[in-house]
């Protein structure tokens, strides 16, 4: 069993939190769920987990494997577009629909099983998610001993996690301002913004793995 070293875990903590807490459109789901308290603790959870096992992956090595293969990145990147595509349109649409932004019953929340296959495509689609947990996070614990590696992972895992369940439940402290239809007005032209930027900068980014 390797023992815990302080050293790698802190710059795992530090690099993953730099890297999850930029916002996404992960984080943005996150961010509504909360908000409306719709199966906060399995979306949380869910993304976390899947930090969890990308970063362990990528640690592992299958990030090098990864950055060798073109036709992996080519298929996420116009799934990614497709959806991401969509769920701005989505967003863009509801801003004109008054009746669907109120945070009571009237608003329609997604199931248990709809809010875990959103977070599993905001999740998978998204070749950025790979290049950020599997490549980047995975090359740089390379510098570090094999047998101090793991603690890289434990502290990339941890600012995942914590990152997640603050945001998802910490959202829930805006629930009052969201009471008003014209502040989730504002969030959905915002997030139909966010998807749409991020579709287009999957369609403008190019691949220069192996």
């Amino acid at each position: 069993m390797n023992a815990f070293v302080f050293a790698p875990f802190i710059e795992g903590f530090g690099t993953g939190a730099g890297l999850i807490m930029a916002i996404g459109a992960q984080n943005i789901f996150v961010l509504k769920q909360g908000i409306l308290k719709n199966h906060v603790f399995a979306t949380v959870f869910l993304c976390a987990l899947i930090d969890a096992v990308l970063i362990a992956l990528g640690v592992g090595g299958f990030g090098t494997l990864l950055n060798s293969n073109p036709y992996f990145i080519t298929l996420a990147k116009w799934g990614g577009f497709s959806f991401l595509a969509y769920y701005g349109f989505r967003a863009f649409r509801s801003v004109l629909t008054p009746h669907a932004m109120v945070l009571d019953g009237s608003r329609k929340k997604p199931s248990l099983k709809a809010t875990c296959v959103m977070v599993l495509t905001f999740s998978l689609l998204n070749p950025h998610v790979y290049l950020d947990t599997v490549v980047l996070l995975g090359s740089i614990s390379a510098q570090w001993p094999i047998i101090e590696q793991p603690s890289f992972v434990y502290g990339s895992i941890t600012a995942s996690f914590l990152w997640f369940f603050a945001m998802g439940y910490g959202a829930q402290f805006l629930a009052s301002l969201f009471k008003k239809p014209a502040a989730w007005k504002v969030l959905d032209f915002i997030t139909g913004c966010i998807m749409w930027g991020i579709a287009v900068s999957l369609l403008m980014w190019t691949h220069e793995g192996g």
